[in-house]
């Protein structure tokens, strides 16, 4: 797989909507390049812009937003609520796949070179792109904004990284880093108080307040031994946040950036804001997130709020993603539409080539495997039937973990539906992997064979694909196999009416096996390594007593209930 990195701008220009649409329009006609979100503000007068793709056009994209945005923005002119000290104000670049950081700080670096040098814009390096460790914190390095720029700009110490170390009113500075993904995240209040919601956002942040002697507001400040403001930190790590009202909703937020969502996710962030909130007589009505948020952040706090609610959590996806919309109140302000605010599901619609067989209808995919193309076939089926099995063996789970008078097992019946959960998502996933590997080895078989060489490499390209169409299904058996843990469990202890759906869960899952093991067998024989082929043949043969053995027990156990 290519690596990907995300490129998150952030320009001086929230309501000209023809300005944003020519920088947006700049990014859009580099190749290789997909956009995913323009989130314009009229208060903070600024647009946060999203896109993704490989590192050399993703920097060739920034390059030229840069450009055009230096021709249209001028920060003399500027005013808003965020802070900001330049037209393209921060430039971050964030690893997203088959990347690590270190390789981001580099193009980071690159990127920013070619900023000041080809666009000549003032650039600094922060967090891990930093070349200096107090130029990590963008509060520090933009601190004085852009009214301050004039005098920073004079201080040795302050001299950019790249670009000119002159003053340039129009243009201003621009932050360029590379950092982990930052998520933008507002908590809405039931107040116009800008003081107030100042006051939640400083109780909450991790730099906290500075620290005042009696009244917390207007009493002395406590200063150390060298005349230094003494800081008391907020409740919570990773969180940047200030107060401010935005005139277009009416309302006050918290607006927080939370620089490491696997230490402050967002949904304790939010938690916390109704704390902090409700102690000053204060509500938090609801919530919305600036860009895009990662699906796992969305799916933890869907889940985090069914455990509050003592409800199972081996729900879908999709029920975990509303349950955390409607518990943050993320669709108060505007819709939340989860095509357009995850950012794997916004890359994936935005993909046009991603045709997935499991998302088709059911009668689609019936009609498709009807059909005379020779993919999705059997291997496919396979895994599809192990899919619904495990997912039969899930809603007896979730039914069980609701049954009146089993109030107190929810927790454990819970546990067997995500087991459950994981087990028909992977199988669907193998579903679009079975045709896939099928294909591969069809582009093998076309590769050129002219020379002795494309011989040889055609060769080496139609095995490597094989033992692909090999372990596949030996995959979709694996787990199908795996799943049956979870039918046993349930056609021992769950609910006696759901009986025959635990018993219909074995035969599918027995039958996803052995499908998957015919597969392993046919595709077997092309293999030219003769010790790989046993090798994968016992495995399969070993698997398929497995089940068969596992399917007997289970049919035991619902034959007794069944009657």
């Amino acid at each position: 797989m290519s690596q990907l990195i995300e490129c998150v701008p952030n320009f001086s220009e929230g309501r000209d909507m023809a300005v944003i649409k020519q920088i947006t329009d700049a990014i859009e006609a580099v190749d290789g390049v997909t956009l995913l979100d323009v989130d314009p503000g009229a208060a903070t007068n600024r647009t946060v812009v999203t896109f993704v793709g490989a590192p050399a056009p993703v920097i060739e994209a920034a390059v030229r937003a840069g450009r055009k945005a230096a021709e249209l923005i001028d920060m003399a002119k500027h005013h808003g609520e965020h802070p900001r000290f330049g037209m393209m104000d921060v430039c971050p670049l964030v690893p997203v796949a088959n990347i690590t950081m270190e390789e981001t700080v580099e193009h980071a670096r690159a990127l920013a070179k070619r900023l000041g040098e080809e666009v000549g814009l003032t650039i600094y390096c922060y967090e891990n792109a930093a070349t200096k460790p107090e130029r990590r914190n963008l509060a520090t390095v933009r601190a004085g904004e852009y009214e301050g720029l004039p005098d920073k700009l004079k201080n040795e110490k302050w001299a950019p990284d790249f670009g000119p170390a002159k003053f340039n009113p129009r243009t201003g500075a621009t932050a360029v880093g590379a950092r982990d993904f930052l998520v933008a995240y507002n908590v809405n209040l039931n107040t116009t108080s800008t003081r107030r919601a100042n006051a939640i956002a400083f109780d909450v942040r991790e730099k906290g307040r500075i620290k005042r002697e009696g009244d917390p507001l207007t009493g002395p400040v406590v200063k150390d031994a060298n005349g230094e403001p003494v800081w008391e930190p907020g409740s919570l790590k990773c969180v940047k946040g200030i107060g401010w009202f935005i005139e277009e909703y009416g309302v006050a937020q918290i607006s927080m950036n939370l620089t490491n969502i696997s230490v402050t996710p967002v949904h304790v962030a939010f938690d916390e804001c109704c704390t902090k909130a409700q102690e000053r007589g204060i509500r938090v009505t609801g919530s919305e997130v600036v860009g895009l948020i990662p699906l796992k952040a969305m799916l933890d706090a869907g889940a985090y709020f069914l455990r509050k609610q003592q409800r199972s959590l081996g729900v879908s996806d999709a029920e975990l993603i509303k349950i955390a919309v409607k518990s943050m109140g993320m669709d108060e302000l505007s819709e939340f539409d989860p095509k357009e605010k995850i950012i794997e599901y916004a890359i994936a619609a935005r993909n046009k080539s991603d045709k997935r067989l499991i998302d088709m209808s059911l009668q689609a995919f019936t009609h498709e495997t009807a059909s005379e193309s020779p993919a999705p076939g059997g291997g496919s089926i396979s895994a599809a039937v192990g899919a619904f099995g495990a997912a039969l063996s899930t809603m007896v789970a979730n039914l069980s973990s609701h049954k009146r008078g089993w109030d107190e097992r929810w927790e454990e019946f819970s546990e067997w539906a995500v087991r459950g959960k994981a087990y028909h998502d992977e199988l669907l996933k193998l579903v679009d992997e079975d045709t896939a590997a099928f294909n591969r080895i069809m582009a093998a078989f076309g590769l050129p064979q002219g020379t002795d060489e494309e011989k040889a490499a055609r060769d080496d390209a139609i095995q490597a694909a094989t033992r692909g169409a090999i372990e596949t299904p030996l995959r979709v058996m694996q787990v199908a196999l795996e799943s049956m843990e979870v039918t046993k469990a349930m056609a021992e202890i769950g609910m006696s009416a759901s009986a025959s759906d635990a018993g219909v869960a074995a035969l599918c899952a027995r039958t996803a096996v052995k499908g998957a093991y015919l597969n392993v067998q046919i595709n077997a024989k092309d293999l030219k390594d003769a010790a790989a082929r046993q090798q994968y043949l016992d495995d399969g043969k070993r698997l398929e007593d497995q089940a068969e053995a596992r399917e007997q027990e289970i049919l035991s156990v619902v034959a007794g209930k069944v009657g």
